[in-house]
């Protein structure tokens, strides 16, 4: 099959990308906090020629790079923050953190910016190679693990002149992702109470614990009572303090509300506070809420799906060697035979034989698998027209949020990987600018799916992005 033009622009600039990789790799940051990520692609946004336009709508974390300025706009989505608590060596198949607690690239991202910035590379070349009219950008967005940062960049309005919008997702199989992700609201309820001694005057405390482990059992009661897709997560910020002899002045505790739409998911956190304000009762404390971030449901462009599944069909699977195999079933081992089942159903296929890295991409017979998470990249779905596909990056069955997926993240496979997504994405944004009709189609298929309303945030005017950090006590 003939080659798309855009492969061979991917193939000479990809060494520079599987560099930045790796050194995005080696300083994992947290929601937010990603300085040293970003400087690294400021970096190579400025060795490329792009005019880099830095702490975008605000956000010190984020940035945007343009080249060419007539044609559609096309926008390739990178991120580069980590998560906590997932440090782990490089290519070492057992557990066994570079730093006991430390943070660690545990969903890829290291891999996601890169290649989004390599394939906007690929495509700034051929357009001053061809003439084609056309505008790319690369946007870094920071904190999408827990921070809503394209939420926050689409309610600035960072994204109001994009055409298309493109990225991808390290992953297990390569595919087209159809599917749906679920709406979230992340919230702190915190509670006041009243100290005082445990044992020679409990009539007199109120404890704020005791509010968060009442919130706790009607939230567990309500789950009886909520669609089967919802989620609702907690965690507990502020016990109190350590002193069982205190009663507890103060607590604070984080939900997580998800639901299929956003509308279903505000109308559950309704309910969710009407659950805090009856613990406080019960309690005889006072609650306050604060909205810290949240995001959409991802609306799956089907014209942009099929342009993408064909340059995805021609390319074929990465060009993984039997090295890489090996390596890839060295860490498969380290997997439960859920972990590999589980990997196949939610992608819609059946396994026929064990396989460690996939030689296959997902079929475009394969119809919408929606898939249980959460992600920013919905917002900018619901105001540009949008697409993208999972990678080949991990072992098949590697569990995105593991040391595995950490110890993978610099492999050969992972790499190859990595520049397979990008290729992909390079070629597909070259189809869109050659085919205006296939834009046009793109955006009517938004627009109908939107419908009249169009978007509507699902964070609050008032709630700004938490650019101290999510890392709080």
């Amino acid at each position: 099959m003939n080659a798309h033009p855009l492969w061979s622009h991917v193939e000479h600039a990809k060494d520079r990308f599987e560099a930045l990789s790796d050194r995005v790799w080696g300083t994992p940051e947290t929601c937010y906090m990603e300085s040293a990520s970003v400087a690294a692609h400021i970096e190579e946004l400025q060795f490329q020629g792009f005019e880099v336009h830095e702490s975008l709508t605000g956000i010190p974390t984020a940035v945007m790079g343009q080249a060419g300025g007539c044609g559609p706009v096309i926008a390739f989505l990178g991120e580069y923050d980590a998560l906590a608590g997932l440090s782990q060596k490089a290519d070492i198949a057992r557990k066994e953190p570079l730093e006991p607690g430390a943070n660690g690239h545990g969903c890829g991202h290291n891999l996601l910016g890169s290649a989004s910035l390599l394939a906007a590379t690929a495509l700034k070349r051929w357009l001053a190679e061809t003439g084609t009219p056309g505008t790319v950008r690369y946007y870094g967005c920071p904190a999408e693990e827990g921070g809503a940062g394209k939420a926050f960049m689409v309610r600035a309005g960072a994204f109001d002149d994009v055409d298309v919008a493109l990225t991808w997702h390290p992953g297990d199989i390569a595919g087209i992702v159809k599917g749906s992700s679920l709406a979230n609201l992340r919230v702190e309820f915190t509670f006041e109470g009243r100290a005082a001694h445990a044992a020679d005057a409990p009539h007199l405390g109120r404890s704020a614990l005791d509010a968060v482990e009442l919130m706790s059992v009607g939230i567990n009661y309500m789950r009886e009572h909520i669609p089967d897709t919802a989620r609702i997560h907690s965690a507990i910020l502020d016990g109190g303090g350590i002193s069982p002899n205190v009663v507890q002045a103060h607590a604070r505790v984080c939900y997580v509300v998800r639901a299929d739409t956003t509308a279903d998911m505000l109308s559950l956190f309704e309910r969710v506070a009407k659950v805090a304000e009856g613990a406080a009762m019960m309690s005889e404390t006072k609650v306050t809420s604060d909205v810290i971030c949240g995001v959409s449901n991802l609306i799956y462009n089907h014209t942009l799906g099929d342009m993408m599944q064909r340059n995805l069909d021609r390319l074929g699977p990465p060009p993984f060697s039997q090295e890489d195999v090996a390596y890839g079933a060295l860490f498969q081992a380290t997997l439960g035979e859920d972990d590999i089942r589980q990997s196949y159903l939610a992608k819609g296929i059946v396994e026929t034989e064990r396989k460690a890295l996939a030689d296959f991409n997902i079929p475009a017979s394969i119809p919408a698998m929606p898939f249980g998470g959460s992600t920013d990249v919905a917002d900018v779905s619901w105001v540009v027209p949008t697409v993208q596909m999972w990678g080949a990056t991990h072992a098949i069955g590697t569990q995105l949020h593991s040391w595995q997926a950490v110890a993978q993240g610099k492999g050969k496979p992972a790499l190859k990987g990595m520049v397979h997504a990008a290729t992909v994405m390079a070629a597909t944004a070259a189809d869109v600018l050659m085919q205006p009709d296939m834009l046009a189609r793109a955006k009517e298929d938004l627009a109908r799916q939107v419908g009249p309303e169009g978007y509507k945030s699902p964070l609050p005017q008032d709630v700004a992005p938490p650019i101290a950090g999510m890392a709080r006590p």
